[in-house]
Protein backbone atom coordinates (compact mmCIF):
# COMPACT_ATOMS: atom_id res chain seq x y z
CA UNK A 1 0.00 0.00 0.00
CA UNK A 2 1.20 3.66 -0.66
CA UNK A 3 -0.14 6.30 1.09
CA UNK A 4 0.12 10.20 0.04
CA UNK A 5 -0.24 12.24 3.82
CA UNK A 6 -1.04 16.12 2.88
CA UNK A 7 -2.97 17.28 6.19
CA UNK A 8 -3.34 20.49 7.33
CA UNK A 9 -2.12 21.94 10.88
CA UNK A 10 -4.33 20.82 13.88
CA UNK A 11 -4.49 24.61 14.72
CA UNK A 12 -3.53 25.45 18.51
CA UNK A 13 -2.48 21.90 18.21
CA UNK A 14 0.20 19.74 15.55
CA UNK A 15 2.03 21.54 12.88
CA UNK A 16 1.19 19.67 9.38
CA UNK A 17 4.52 18.17 9.80
CA UNK A 18 3.71 17.08 12.90
CA UNK A 19 0.62 15.45 12.04
CA UNK A 20 1.47 13.37 9.48
CA UNK A 21 5.08 12.28 11.37
CA UNK A 22 2.33 10.64 13.96
CA UNK A 23 0.28 8.56 11.16
CA UNK A 24 3.35 7.28 9.04
CA UNK A 25 5.24 5.87 12.03
CA UNK A 26 2.31 3.78 12.49
CA UNK A 27 1.71 2.71 8.97
CA UNK A 28 5.03 2.40 8.36
CA UNK A 29 5.71 0.04 10.94
CA UNK A 30 2.62 -2.07 9.21
CA UNK A 31 4.73 -2.27 6.03
CA UNK A 32 2.88 0.48 4.05
CA UNK A 33 5.01 3.14 1.78
CA UNK A 34 4.53 6.76 3.15
CA UNK A 35 4.86 9.96 1.45
CA UNK A 36 4.51 13.13 3.50
CA UNK A 37 3.83 16.41 1.88
CA UNK A 38 3.36 19.14 4.82
CA UNK A 39 0.58 21.38 3.75
CA UNK A 40 -0.49 24.76 4.48
CA UNK A 41 -2.42 27.23 2.62
CA UNK A 42 -0.66 29.85 3.42
CA UNK A 43 -1.64 30.45 7.31
CA UNK A 44 -0.38 27.86 10.03
CA UNK A 45 2.94 26.21 9.10
CA UNK A 46 3.60 28.26 5.71
CA UNK A 47 7.27 28.70 6.35
CA UNK A 48 8.61 25.03 6.32
CA UNK A 49 5.61 23.68 4.08
CA UNK A 50 6.56 26.16 1.13
CA UNK A 51 10.65 26.01 2.45
CA UNK A 52 10.48 22.32 1.76
CA UNK A 53 8.41 21.65 -1.30
CA UNK A 54 10.85 24.13 -3.24
CA UNK A 55 13.97 22.23 -1.64
CA UNK A 56 15.09 25.32 0.66
CA UNK A 57 16.59 26.15 3.47
CA UNK A 58 15.57 28.29 7.19
CA UNK A 59 17.60 31.48 7.66
CA UNK A 60 17.53 32.63 11.63
CA UNK A 61 17.31 36.20 11.54
CA UNK A 62 16.12 39.27 14.53
CA UNK A 63 13.40 41.00 13.61
CA UNK A 64 10.75 43.46 15.88
CA UNK A 65 7.44 41.75 16.44
CA UNK A 66 3.95 44.29 16.44
CA UNK A 67 4.72 45.64 20.37
CA UNK A 68 8.53 46.75 18.70
CA UNK A 69 10.15 44.23 20.93
CA UNK A 70 12.85 42.14 19.71
CA UNK A 71 11.95 38.93 18.54
CA UNK A 72 13.37 35.82 16.69
CA UNK A 73 12.36 34.93 13.47
CA UNK A 74 12.96 33.10 10.14
CA UNK A 75 12.74 32.73 6.34
CA UNK A 76 13.10 30.73 3.83
CA UNK A 77 15.62 30.61 0.85
CA UNK A 78 15.98 28.48 -2.18
CA UNK A 79 19.39 28.63 -4.26
CA UNK A 80 17.69 30.68 -7.07
CA UNK A 81 16.69 33.78 -4.73
CA UNK A 82 13.19 32.96 -3.75
CA UNK A 83 12.50 33.72 -0.37
CA UNK A 84 9.50 32.51 1.69
CA UNK A 85 7.77 35.01 4.56
CA UNK A 86 5.43 34.15 6.83
CA UNK A 87 4.10 37.44 8.07
CA UNK A 88 3.28 35.12 11.55
CA UNK A 89 6.78 35.10 11.92
CA UNK A 90 7.16 39.25 12.64
CA UNK A 91 3.65 39.92 13.64
CA UNK A 92 1.83 36.86 14.58
CA UNK A 93 -0.81 37.05 16.89
CA UNK A 94 0.78 34.38 19.41
CA UNK A 95 3.85 36.71 19.89
CA UNK A 96 1.65 39.00 22.61
CA UNK A 97 -0.07 37.79 24.94
CA UNK A 98 -4.15 38.14 25.15
CA UNK A 99 -4.05 41.27 27.82
CA UNK A 100 -1.72 43.08 25.96
CA UNK A 101 -2.82 43.28 22.54
CA UNK A 102 -3.45 47.02 20.80
CA UNK A 103 -4.64 46.83 17.63
CA UNK A 104 -4.05 50.24 17.42
CA UNK A 105 -0.94 50.44 18.83
CA UNK A 106 0.72 47.49 16.92
CA UNK A 107 2.95 46.85 13.90
CA UNK A 108 3.92 45.58 11.15
CA UNK A 109 7.47 47.39 10.76
CA UNK A 110 8.98 43.61 11.75
CA UNK A 111 7.51 42.35 8.57
CA UNK A 112 9.20 45.22 6.49
CA UNK A 113 12.84 43.92 8.62
CA UNK A 114 12.06 40.76 7.40
CA UNK A 115 11.90 41.33 3.78
CA UNK A 116 14.64 43.58 3.96
CA UNK A 117 17.12 40.70 5.40
CA UNK A 118 15.86 38.85 2.01
CA UNK A 119 16.26 41.49 0.01
CA UNK A 120 20.25 41.90 1.34
CA UNK A 121 20.41 38.14 0.79
CA UNK A 122 20.19 38.82 -2.68
CA UNK A 123 16.50 36.84 -3.19
CA UNK A 124 14.54 39.03 -5.58
CA UNK A 125 11.31 36.40 -5.57
CA UNK A 126 8.80 36.51 -2.86
CA UNK A 127 6.46 33.80 -1.44
CA UNK A 128 4.40 35.65 1.01
CA UNK A 129 2.09 33.88 3.69
CA UNK A 130 -0.46 36.24 5.37
CA UNK A 131 -2.05 33.78 7.87
CA UNK A 132 -2.01 34.28 11.43
CA UNK A 133 -1.27 38.32 12.26
CA UNK A 134 -2.02 40.13 15.26
CA UNK A 135 -2.00 43.54 13.39
CA UNK A 136 -4.51 45.86 11.93
CA UNK A 137 -2.56 48.95 10.44
CA UNK A 138 -2.65 48.13 6.87
CA UNK A 139 0.77 47.60 6.34
CA UNK A 140 2.06 51.14 6.92
CA UNK A 141 4.43 49.61 9.71
CA UNK A 142 6.02 47.30 6.75
CA UNK A 143 6.25 50.16 3.98
CA UNK A 144 7.71 52.88 6.84
CA UNK A 145 10.51 50.00 7.55
CA UNK A 146 11.35 49.20 3.70
CA UNK A 147 12.10 53.16 3.66
CA UNK A 148 13.99 53.66 6.94
CA UNK A 149 15.75 50.93 5.47
CA UNK A 150 16.08 51.54 1.69
CA UNK A 151 16.17 54.85 1.66
CA UNK A 152 16.50 56.68 4.93
CA UNK A 153 14.70 60.22 5.54
CA UNK A 154 13.42 59.69 1.88
CA UNK A 155 9.76 58.39 0.47
CA UNK A 156 8.79 54.96 -0.35
CA UNK A 157 9.32 56.05 -4.58
CA UNK A 158 13.07 56.42 -3.20
CA UNK A 159 13.24 52.97 -1.33
CA UNK A 160 11.77 51.24 -4.80
CA UNK A 161 14.63 52.84 -6.68
CA UNK A 162 16.78 50.78 -4.95
CA UNK A 163 17.12 46.67 -4.87
CA UNK A 164 13.34 46.38 -3.90
CA UNK A 165 11.82 47.70 -6.92
CA UNK A 166 13.60 44.91 -8.86
CA UNK A 167 11.53 42.45 -6.47
CA UNK A 168 7.87 40.25 -7.39
CA UNK A 169 5.80 39.28 -4.65
CA UNK A 170 3.12 36.47 -4.77
CA UNK A 171 0.27 36.25 -1.72
CA UNK A 172 -0.34 33.04 -0.82
CA UNK A 173 -3.49 33.79 0.80
CA UNK A 174 -6.88 32.03 0.99
CA UNK A 175 -9.09 34.82 2.04
CA UNK A 176 -11.13 37.25 -0.15
CA UNK A 177 -11.88 39.90 1.54
CA UNK A 178 -11.73 43.98 0.76
CA UNK A 179 -9.74 46.27 3.08
CA UNK A 180 -12.94 48.28 4.38
CA UNK A 181 -16.16 48.21 4.69
CA UNK A 182 -18.12 45.72 6.89
CA UNK A 183 -16.11 42.72 5.11
CA UNK A 184 -13.04 44.63 5.18
CA UNK A 185 -9.96 43.81 7.54
CA UNK A 186 -11.62 45.83 10.36
CA UNK A 187 -14.68 44.66 10.78
CA UNK A 188 -14.01 41.12 10.13
CA UNK A 189 -10.68 40.27 11.68
CA UNK A 190 -9.45 43.28 14.09
CA UNK A 191 -12.00 41.97 16.95
CA UNK A 192 -10.28 38.69 17.52
CA UNK A 193 -6.88 40.67 17.75
CA UNK A 194 -8.26 42.57 20.75
CA UNK A 195 -10.12 45.84 19.42
CA UNK A 196 -13.35 46.93 20.88
CA UNK A 197 -16.16 48.04 18.55
CA UNK A 198 -15.17 51.90 19.31
CA UNK A 199 -11.39 50.99 17.39
CA UNK A 200 -13.11 48.66 14.61
CA UNK A 201 -14.58 52.02 13.37
CA UNK A 202 -11.29 53.67 13.86
CA UNK A 203 -9.07 51.19 12.25
CA UNK A 204 -11.59 51.12 9.61
CA UNK A 205 -11.47 54.95 8.82
CA UNK A 206 -7.88 54.71 8.55
CA UNK A 207 -7.74 52.11 6.35
CA UNK A 208 -10.43 53.93 4.22
CA UNK A 209 -8.06 57.60 4.32
CA UNK A 210 -4.68 55.39 4.35
CA UNK A 211 -6.10 53.74 0.70
CA UNK A 212 -7.98 57.23 -0.96
CA UNK A 213 -4.26 59.23 -0.59
CA UNK A 214 -2.64 55.77 -2.13
CA UNK A 215 -5.34 56.36 -4.74
CA UNK A 216 -4.21 59.72 -5.77
CA UNK A 217 -0.65 58.74 -5.79
CA UNK A 218 -1.07 56.12 -7.68
CA UNK A 219 -3.96 56.71 -9.64
CA UNK A 220 -5.42 53.38 -8.79
CA UNK A 221 -6.87 52.08 -6.32
CA UNK A 222 -6.34 48.06 -4.90
CA UNK A 223 -8.60 48.40 -1.79
CA UNK A 224 -11.47 46.59 -3.18
CA UNK A 225 -9.38 43.41 -4.56
CA UNK A 226 -10.26 40.55 -3.19
CA UNK A 227 -7.45 39.40 -0.51
CA UNK A 228 -6.83 43.68 0.36
CA UNK A 229 -8.46 42.83 3.73
CA UNK A 230 -5.63 40.11 4.21
CA UNK A 231 -3.72 40.23 7.58
CA UNK A 232 -5.41 43.80 9.22
CA UNK A 233 -4.77 45.29 5.30
CA UNK A 234 -1.21 43.99 4.95
CA UNK A 235 -2.49 42.22 1.36
CA UNK A 236 -3.71 45.86 0.33
CA UNK A 237 -0.06 47.13 0.97
CA UNK A 238 1.56 44.84 -0.51
CA UNK A 239 -1.36 44.87 -3.93
CA UNK A 240 -1.35 48.46 -4.20
CA UNK A 241 2.57 49.65 -3.42
CA UNK A 242 4.57 46.05 -4.17
CA UNK A 243 2.79 44.91 -6.71
CA UNK A 244 2.04 41.74 -5.58
CA UNK A 245 -0.36 38.85 -7.26
CA UNK A 246 -2.68 37.34 -4.94
CA UNK A 247 -2.56 33.50 -4.84
CA UNK A 248 -4.82 30.40 -3.19
CA UNK A 249 -1.84 29.31 -0.84
CA UNK A 250 -3.19 25.61 -0.92
CA UNK A 251 -3.29 25.31 -5.10
CA UNK A 252 0.46 27.19 -5.06
CA UNK A 253 1.57 24.46 -2.64
CA UNK A 254 0.21 21.88 -4.21
CA UNK A 255 1.46 22.83 -7.79
CA UNK A 256 4.84 23.47 -6.48
CA UNK A 257 5.34 20.19 -5.23
CA UNK A 258 4.07 18.23 -8.34
CA UNK A 259 0.82 16.91 -6.36
CA UNK A 260 -0.21 14.85 -9.08
CA UNK A 261 2.97 13.48 -9.96
CA UNK A 262 3.69 12.21 -6.65
CA UNK A 263 0.03 10.76 -5.66
CA UNK A 264 -1.02 9.59 -9.00
CA UNK A 265 0.04 5.51 -8.44
CA UNK A 266 -1.07 5.68 -4.66
CA UNK A 267 -4.06 3.53 -3.09
CA UNK A 268 -5.11 6.03 -0.67
CA UNK A 269 -4.43 10.07 0.10
CA UNK A 270 -5.13 11.30 3.37
CA UNK A 271 -5.74 14.78 4.16
CA UNK A 272 -6.98 16.94 7.58
CA UNK A 273 -7.52 20.13 9.40
CA UNK A 274 -8.15 20.47 13.29
CA UNK A 275 -12.08 21.11 12.78
CA UNK A 276 -13.60 19.82 9.55
CA UNK A 277 -17.44 21.26 8.60
CA UNK A 278 -19.08 22.38 6.12
CA UNK A 279 -15.97 24.89 5.61
CA UNK A 280 -13.72 22.79 5.25
CA UNK A 281 -15.81 22.52 2.03
CA UNK A 282 -15.27 26.31 0.92
CA UNK A 283 -11.94 25.89 -0.60
CA UNK A 284 -9.86 24.59 2.47
CA UNK A 285 -6.71 23.24 2.33
CA UNK A 286 -8.61 18.82 2.56
CA UNK A 287 -11.02 20.09 -0.32
CA UNK A 288 -8.41 21.19 -2.94
CA UNK A 289 -6.44 17.94 -1.91
CA UNK A 290 -9.96 16.29 -2.96
CA UNK A 291 -10.07 17.82 -6.37
CA UNK A 292 -6.82 17.00 -6.83
CA UNK A 293 -7.32 13.41 -5.78
CA UNK A 294 -10.65 12.79 -7.75
CA UNK A 295 -8.51 14.04 -10.99
CA UNK A 296 -6.16 11.58 -11.01
CA UNK A 297 -8.74 9.06 -9.29
CA UNK A 298 -6.71 8.22 -6.27
CA UNK A 299 -9.44 8.25 -2.98
CA UNK A 300 -8.83 10.38 -0.29
CA UNK A 301 -9.75 10.24 3.18
CA UNK A 302 -10.38 13.11 5.81
CA UNK A 303 -8.94 12.64 9.27
CA UNK A 304 -9.74 15.44 11.90
CA UNK A 305 -9.80 16.06 15.55
CA UNK A 306 -13.45 16.94 15.08
CA UNK A 307 -15.58 15.98 12.68
CA UNK A 308 -19.05 17.89 11.82
CA UNK A 309 -21.53 17.65 8.82
CA UNK A 310 -20.19 13.49 7.95
CA UNK A 311 -22.71 13.32 5.38
CA UNK A 312 -22.06 16.64 3.48
CA UNK A 313 -18.24 15.38 3.30
CA UNK A 314 -18.94 12.26 2.40
CA UNK A 315 -21.17 13.21 -0.29
CA UNK A 316 -18.74 16.06 -1.40
CA UNK A 317 -16.04 12.89 -2.61
CA UNK A 318 -14.26 12.16 0.78
CA UNK A 319 -13.58 8.00 1.09
CA UNK A 320 -14.29 8.80 4.78
CA UNK A 321 -14.08 11.61 7.39
CA UNK A 322 -13.12 10.43 10.88
CA UNK A 323 -12.47 12.37 14.06
CA UNK A 324 -9.44 11.04 16.02
CA UNK A 325 -10.93 12.51 19.46
CA UNK A 326 -12.40 9.67 21.69
CA UNK A 327 -16.39 10.39 22.68
CA UNK A 328 -16.77 12.13 25.60
CA UNK A 329 -13.15 14.02 25.20
CA UNK A 330 -13.11 17.62 25.66
CA UNK A 331 -11.94 19.85 23.21
CA UNK A 332 -9.10 21.52 25.41
CA UNK A 333 -7.74 17.99 26.56
CA UNK A 334 -7.86 16.77 22.75
CA UNK A 335 -6.04 19.98 21.81
CA UNK A 336 -2.98 19.28 24.42
CA UNK A 337 0.15 18.31 22.02
CA UNK A 338 0.83 14.51 23.65
CA UNK A 339 -3.03 13.58 23.72
CA UNK A 340 -3.34 14.26 19.82
CA UNK A 341 -0.42 12.39 19.13
CA UNK A 342 -1.54 9.56 21.25
CA UNK A 343 -5.17 10.11 19.27
CA UNK A 344 -3.26 9.81 15.94
CA UNK A 345 -1.41 7.12 16.41
CA UNK A 346 -4.39 5.45 17.85
CA UNK A 347 -6.64 6.46 14.68
CA UNK A 348 -3.88 5.37 12.03
CA UNK A 349 -3.68 1.99 14.34
CA UNK A 350 -7.17 1.12 14.01
CA UNK A 351 -7.96 2.02 10.28
CA UNK A 352 -4.79 0.20 9.27
CA UNK A 353 -6.83 -3.10 10.28
CA UNK A 354 -10.25 -1.34 8.80
CA UNK A 355 -12.00 -2.05 5.54
CA UNK A 356 -11.48 1.62 5.05
CA UNK A 357 -7.02 0.78 3.79
CA UNK A 358 -8.20 -2.84 2.69
CA UNK A 359 -10.75 -1.82 0.41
Amino acid sequence: MKYILATDSFKGSLSSMEVEAEIAEVLTEKGADVVSLPMSDGGDGMLEAFTKALGGTIEPVYVHNQMMRRVDAAFGMTADGTAIVEVAQACGLELVKEDERNPMRATTYGVGELLSRAVKRGCRNFIIGLGGSGTSDVGIGMLRALVDIFAKGKTFDDAMKTELGECRFTLACDVDNPLCGENGAAYVYAPQKGATPQMVEQLDRRAKLFAEKSALHYGYDRSCCPGAGAAGGLGYAFMQYLGAEMRSGADMLLSLCRFDDVAKDADMIITGEGHADRQTLMGKLPQKVLQHGLQIGVPVGLVAGRVDAKEQLLEAGFRFAESVTPDGMSTAEAMKKEVAQVNLRRWADFHHHHELFND
